[in-house]
């Protein structure tokens, strides 16, 4: 089955496989399966053609996939170009939301440590 040009897994529950399209997460997947009184626990496999196609129509309803990613790059530069902290903070690739970065941050700042005696220390055998 596919939506918006995503294929959604078929091993999947529709619940959780719809979250495979950008812009949908578990809230909004369950909304739109309520909205088209499809179970969650189903299989994409279940389906018939008519429910790939409401649930088609109602994805579109929503700013998804090129659309969004487009719209966020957008954002963020502006954010950039108007020189504001957070697009400071995204230019420098450091935690934009009020984190700490003295000891976390791993993910934004990759797992780099640099500290001058780190790791134990080699004797030298003369």
């Amino acid at each position: 089955m596919r939506i918006a040009g995503i294929t959604i897994p078929d091993s999947k529950r529709l619940e959780i496989g719809l979250t495979a399209v950008y812009g949908i997460g578990r809230v909004r997947a369950t909304k739109i399966l309520n909205e088209a009184k499809i179970e969650g626990g189903k299989k994409p496999t279940d389906l018939n053609s008519d429910d790939e196609a409401l649930l088609g129509k109602l994805v579109s309803a929503f700013q998804i996939e090129g659309e969004l990613r487009r719209n966020v790059n957008t954002n963020v530069k502006r954010l950039k170009d108007i020189k504001s902290y957070r697009g400071e903070r995204h230019s420098r690739n450091l935690p934009v939301r009020g984190q700490r970065t003295k000891t976390n941050s791993r993910s934004v700042r990759g797992n780099v440590r640099n500290t001058t005696t780190s790791g134990r220390r080699k004797v030298d055998k003369k």
